[in-house]
């Protein structure tokens, strides 16, 4: 399976024992396939050096580079595709579905309303981190 989540599922799932670690677990054994582009490390590294977030960046032992660098050693990178604008209240959220398309992903897992409110895109299921790991095929 191929996926592309959104930042705020890859910050849930660095910083925390959730959901959301279970589901970068399962891209860590390989069950399934993480994709990410540029725009998304960079939108990472940037949400990651938020003030708010520093404790729990600490309490990883790692640095934001590290935390960034480890995702990004996970997640193949793909160069989006270009798309017109669909998250008008968020154009952001643009970016996750232009690497999903070009990462030809089953998947977009997010936290994001302005996404889960999409439901799907081109074709492609928008769910939150428990319901994709519901979908994941068992080996």
């Amino acid at each position: 399976m191929r996926a592309v989540a959104d930042t705020n599922t890859v910050v849930s799932g660095l910083l925390w024992h959730g959901t959301e670690r279970k589901f970068l677990d399962a891209a860590r054994a390989g069950t399934i396939s993480l994709y990410t582009s540029a725009v998304l490390v960079a939108e990472l590294i940037d949400v990651l050096a938020r003030k708010k977030l520093a404790e729990r960046v600490a309490a990883s032992g790692m640095s934001v580079e590290e935390l960034a660098r480890r995702y990004a050693l996970l997640a193949q990178r793909v160069v989006p595709a270009e798309i017109d604008p669909v998250v008008l209240a968020d154009p952001d959220d643009d970016h996750v579905l232009a690497c999903a398309l070009a990462a030809q992903a089953d998947l977009i897992v997010s936290g994001d309303p302005h996404l889960r409110n999409l439901k799907a895109y081109q074709g492609i299921p928008i769910v939150g981190a428990a319901e994709a790991l519901k979908r994941i095929p068992r080996r």
